[in-house]
């Protein structure tokens, strides 16, 4: 399975401490250079900068399509590492998109990628056994306390799934 991240869902995963789920559930996960840029070279993200640089799941890719990355960017406004993740996912046919902000994925979804999110990898976690109920639970409250942006709808879509 061929999996490429953004940085949200990475930066997320790791501030509830869930980051190891990436590997659990997918052995290996793809982020374009600026991506991994942004998470090593930012001062925003120093703490998980190492935990990124040292992460052997984490495999960092050069984006070929240079052109593309940036008509991407002009024609939509994305920043460098979502445009370079939609490229990046459409180089490697990817069977997943890990991908959180809103303008991003639409701009995905009309490409045709398959997206997921933070919630979507918590979910899959609850769906193959990884978490519990309760821990996907303590998850959302983690994520919501953090100052993640997630809406209280998006939550309880994912809290009644967890019920049914």
């Amino acid at each position: 399975m061929i999996i490429v991240a953004d940085t949200t869902p990475l930066i997320s995963l790791l501030k509830i401490n869930r980051f190891d789920l990436l590997e659990k559930l997918y052995n290996s996960v793809f982020i374009p250079e600026a991506v991994f840029n942004e998470l090593t070279f930012s001062e925003k993200y120093q703490a998980e900068a190492e935990i990124i640089s040292k992460s052997k799941f984490i495999k960092c890719y050069k984006v070929m399509n240079r052109q593309a990355v940036k008509i991407l960017q002009e024609f939509t406004n994305l920043d460098l590492g979502e445009s370079e993740a939609i490229i990046l996912a459409q180089e490697l046919n990817s069977d997943v998109l890990l991908m959180d902000e809103t303008k991003g994925r639409k701009v995905a979804s009309k490409l045709n990628i398959p997206l997921s999110g933070t919630l979507g990898v918590l979910i899959d976690s609850f769906d193959t056994g990884l978490l519990t109920a309760s821990e996907v639970n303590t998850c959302l409250d983690n994520l919501q306390q953090s100052g993640r942006r997630i809406s209280d709808s998006l939550v309880n879509m994912v809290r009644n799934y967890l019920n049914k």
